[in-house]
C-alpha cells in the first residue's frame, strides 16, 4: 500500500465505511478511472455540485455505468467527514472500472496548499512539450502523470505549463493557465483544456466584475510579452509564477489576489449550499 494515497484514519469502499490500513491502490490505478478531487472546509466539501456535474459528464462521455449517483455519493461524503472529521483537506472521488469490476471510492488525499509566502513570492514553472489525449474529461494517465511529476522533481519546479505539438501553452499538468497583459487576461479555449471548476469559477467571477479575458494559447515563445502569470486549481486556487523556464514574471499584480479573495468568498457560500 502507498501510504500517501489514502490520507486519514477513514474512506469509503462502494458505500462501506473502510479503515484507510486496508486501502488498495489497485482500486485507483489499475483498469481505468474517473475521478474528482474536491477541496474541503471544516468537513464540507466546495463546489460540490460542479464538480458532480464534471463527473457525470465524464462517465456519459466514456460510455460507463454510474456506480453512485449524486445523493449516494453527498451521503457518503457526510459519512466520511463524520468518522474521520479535517479541517482542511481535499477528497478524492474515483469511479474504476477494471475489466468486469466496477467500484467506486471516497477518501482524503494529502493536502499541499501553497504557503502564504508562495502566493506573495510566486512559484517557478516549467514548459513541457505534451498534451493530453482527451483534455475534456478528468481521467487518470498513469504514463503523462509520471513523466511529468519526474520531471519537476529534476528541475526543481512547482507545475508544468503543457505545450501542445503547435507550440501553443494549453494548461498545467494539475492546473489551468492564466496570462496578464494589459489588465487583460488570456486563457486557452474550453475544448483545449480540462475545464477545472476553479477556473470556472474564476471566469465568471472577471464577468461580474468586468475584467476582460481573451479565449486563446499563448505561443510558449512569446510568453516574455506578458507581465503576469498565475494557475488555477483546487489546491492552489490562484497562484502566481515568478518564473517559467527563465522567464521572469511580476508576482504583485493586485488582479490576482482580488481574484483569489472573491474565489474564496464564493467557497464559502458554496458550502452552504451543500447542507441544503
Amino acid at each position: 500500500m502507498d501510504m500517501d494515497e489514502c490520507f486519514g484514519k477513514k474512506y469509503i469502499l462502494n458505500g462501506r465505511l473502510e479503515d484507510a490500513h486496508s486501502f488498495d491502490n489497485s482500486l485507483v490505478y489499475e483498469g481505468n478511472s474517473i475521478y474528482e478531487v474536491i477541496r474541503m472546509i471544516n468537513n464540507s466539501p466546495v463546489f460540490f455540485m460542479d464538480h458532480m456535474e464534471r463527473l457525470l459528464s465524464g462517465v456519459r462521455n466514456r460510455n460507463k455505468i454510474m456506480p453512485a449517483d449524486v445523493a449516494n455519493l453527498k451521503r457518503n461524503i457526510i459519512r466520511l467527514s463524520e468518522a474521520d472529521p479535517q479541517n482542511e483537506v481535499n477528497l478524492k472521488i474515483v469511479f474504476n472500472y477494471n475489466r468486469d469490476s466496477v467500484n467506486y471510492l471516497l477518501y482524503y488525499v494529502k493536502p499541499v496548499y501553497p504557503s502564504e509566502k508562495q502566493y506573495r513570492e510566486g512559484v517557478r514553472g516549467i514548459l513541457c512539450y505534451a498534451e493530453r489525449k482527451n483534455p475534456g474529461l478528468k481521467v487518470i494517465n498513469h504514463k503523462l502523470r509520471s513523466s511529468i511529476f519526474h520531471k519537476l522533481i529534476l528541475e526543481e519546479a512547482h507545475e508544468a505549463l503543457l505545450v501542445n505539438v503547435k507550440g501553443q501553452i494549453t494548461e498545467g499538468s494539475r492546473s489551468n493557465i492564466f496570462f496578464i497583459r494589459k489588465n487583460t487576461l488570456v486563457t486557452a479555449p474550453a475544448h483545449m483544456v480540462l475545464s477545472g471548476i476553479t477556473r470556472k469559477q474564476i471566469l465568471d467571477i472577471c464577468h461580474t466584475i468586468n475584467i476582460p479575458v481573451e479565449l486563446n494559447c499563448v505561443e510558449a515563445d512569446r510568453i516574455s510579452d506578458y507581465e503576469a502569470v498565475f494557475m488555477t486549481g483546487t489546491s492552489p486556487v490562484v497562484l502566481p509564477f515568478s518564473q517559467i523556464d527563465g522567464t521572469l514574471f511580476n508576482t504583485m499584480v493586485p488582479v490576482m489576489e482580488e481574484l483569489r479573495i472573491l474565489y474564496m468568498e464564493r467557497a464559502k457560500e458554496s458550502i452552504k449550499q451543500f447542507h441544503f
